[in-house]
């Protein structure tokens, strides 16, 4: 067995996205700037290094691309005139309630001000984070891509750096030919920037007990799709967000058995589609003269476990309103992510001896505005001038990297999720309730009627298949029609997703009896459906087993279509799915979204 490689650095930044980019360039800067006016006590300026799983810095950023530019512009004032990709200023918005026909606008003085986006910017966040990786190579920062981190190296207290993902190692387990031993990178300072449910900060948080005493981190699920549409067709600027349809279900069973009657189900079961209320909305973005960003969000605190994502989005395609918008249209792009909604309740400790969290890995995203990347980069500058604190002082202990936090805490990012600190957890109380806990949390600068408000994890939420289903085995769903919408299989290949075949899984179901003896009954086995890339496939039994009981069938992964979402790692009610890295550049290719 080769040995390791150790690398020995001051700074390690585990992720290329906008996080863990906005450190590497903030921490520079500062020096640069603390250096130019103290000579006499001039620092000398740390070797950053990021890695990134990635094939390419941006192959793995997925957004639905309205971005706040308070942050970018604090981290690059010039940016606009730097050669920042093209971007348009919101110019037009408006909020649509959708019913199983019809769109309606929501007049003015109903639209909650968090939800306009004057000011704000429509943006490809793959190319901008593509273009935030060129303005840190530009300052001497390193950046190895196809990189994955897949081991902590803990010392005592201490985060001493991390091992790299071994390259090379067969199906089998087995090293092959090409084996390589990841590399050891030593660091004073470790940033864990790995965007939502990254797999090294779980291994943190759970080693050190960041979460003590704080609300379980709760999820989302984005679904999102870019369509090319003729010129003029929906106009560059304009941002348009809906509720309704498809996840909150209204008087609509005469319209299922209605499309039932047309034949648009292959399986003649159930008279509806979501079998119950679950929280999201959906958005259409004008990227540009020609091209959309049109995307699902659903919560993952939902109960069904037969709820599909994925369908729900193809669902809401179907809409009248976006039939007629998509009709002349081409696909070009699919991809999945989940969302870190907790806020303020479920943020971790984010420090401690030799490490900092940024990004959504710490839960800095604001569910309310649908916005998150000025609050990533700006955790990104306040970690950077803790690191810098720790530099002047050569002593990376959580004492010094802890003035982090207090920079959080005097910062315009602390004030605005603060503000929405209940908000995400008043909508778990269903729709209705969560609009009347909204407008109080609204009237009382957040507090609302109960402060910290308590939520469950979104495992927790799923409730038992017979709960939602008594009397049939799961609900009707139409046939794909190949050109609106799709299979999950042929969206995966939209997202562009390639995985080295022969490398272990790096879904890791350690006890797979669970999901026969169990899970089929208790939940149906609801990863075939939470999944939107049909990673999870149940395979149906095709005969009875000789002792002569039925065959429940078998679960079968399909590792080479995983988008990298995290969706299992989140809702399965066992836990009983961890996700890891895949060999080195694994995954989707979203630069373009």
């Amino acid at each position: 067995m080769p040995d390791r490689e150790v690398l020995d650095v001051d700074v390690l930044i585990v992720g290329a996205g906008p996080a863990g980019l906005a450190c590497a360039i903030n921490l520079h800067d500062i020096i640069k700037q603390h250096n130019n006016t103290n000579p006499d006590k001039a620092l000398k300026q740390p070797t950053i290094y990021v890695i990134e799983k990635g094939v390419s810095v941006g192959a793995h950023i997925l957004s639905g691309a309205v971005m706040d530019p308070q942050g970018l512009d604090e981290l690059i004032p010039d940016w606009k005139h730097s050669g920042s990709p093209p971007c348009h200023k919101v110019d037009s918005e408006e909020i649509l309630l959708l019913t199983h026909k019809r769109a309606v606008p929501l007049p003015a003085p109903l639209i909650p001000p968090y939800l306009h986006n004057k000011g704000n910017y429509i943006i490809s966040l793959g190319e901008m984070t593509v273009w935030l990786g060129e303005q840190a190579k530009k300052r001497g920062i390193e950046i190895l891509e196809g990189v994955p981190g897949a081991e902590l190296i803990v010392e005592g207290t201490k985060v001493a750096g991390i091992r790299c993902a071994d390259l090379g190692v067969g199906k089998d387990g087995k090293p092959r030919s090409t084996f390589q031993a990841g590399a050891e990178i030593r660091a004073k300072v470790t940033v864990f920037a790995e965007g939502v449910r990254g797999s090294m900060t779980k291994q943190l948080v759970r080693y050190f007990n960041l979460d003590n005493d704080r609300n379980p981190q709760t999820y989302a699920l984005g679904v999102k799709e870019i369509w090319e549409l003729p010129e003029g067709a929906f106009p560059a600027g304009k941002v348009i967000h809906t509720l309704g349809f498809p996840l909150q279900k209204g008087p609509l069973e005469g319209y299922y058995i209605q499309e039932a009657d047309l034949g648009m189900f292959h399986t003649p079961i159930g008279v509806g589609l979501t079998a119950t209320d679950s929280f999201g909305g959906s958005w259409i973005y004008g990227v540009d003269a020609t091209h959309i960003s049109i995307g699902l969000v659903v919560g993952l605190d939902y109960k069904d476990p037969y709820l599909d994502p994925q369908y729900e989005f193809s669902r809401f395609k179907t809409h009248p309103y976006m039939r007629k918008l998509l009709e002349k249209g081409k696909l070009v792009s699919y991809g999945a992510k989940a969302i870190a909604e907790g806020g303020y309740y479920s943020m971790p400790r984010f420090y401690g001896d030799g490490f900092c969290i940024v990004g959504e890995s710490a839960g800095f995203l604001n569910a309310a505005r649908l916005k998150g990347v000025h609050l990533v980069i700006k955790s990104g500058m306040l970690a950077a001038q803790a690191i810098m604190g720790a530099i002047e002082k050569q002593d990376f202990s959580s004492k010094t990297l802890g003035r982090y936090e207090d920079y959080f805490q005097t910062s315009w990012a602390r004030e605005e999720l603060y503000q929405y600190r209940n908000w995400r957890a008043g909508y778990a109380e269903g729709l209705a309730k969560g609009a009347v806990l909204d407008l109080a949390q609204r009237a009382t600068k957040g507090k609302g009627f109960t402060d910290p408000m308590k939520v469950k994890s979104d495992p927790e939420m799923l409730e038992r298949f017979s709960v939602h289903h008594p009397d049939h085995q799961g609900l009707a769903r139409f046939m794909p029609d190949g050109k609106l919408t799709l299979d999950k299989v042929t969206d995966v290949f939209h997202s562009g997703t390639n995985h080295a075949e022969d490398q272990p899984c790096h879904l890791k179901v350690p006890d797979l009896d669970l999901c026969v003896q169990r899970c089929t009954e208790e939940f149906g086995n609801p990863c075939q459906h939470f999944c939107p890339a049909a990673v999870y496939e149940w395979i149906q039994p095709t005969k009875v087993a000789d002792i002569g009981t039925p065959d429940k069938g078998h679960l079968q992964i399909n590792p080479g279509n995983c988008v990298h979402c995290k969706t299992c790692d989140i809702k399965d009610p066992y836990g009983n799915i961890t996700w890891t890295v895949p060999e080195g550049g694994g995954g989707p290719r979203y630069n373009k979204m």
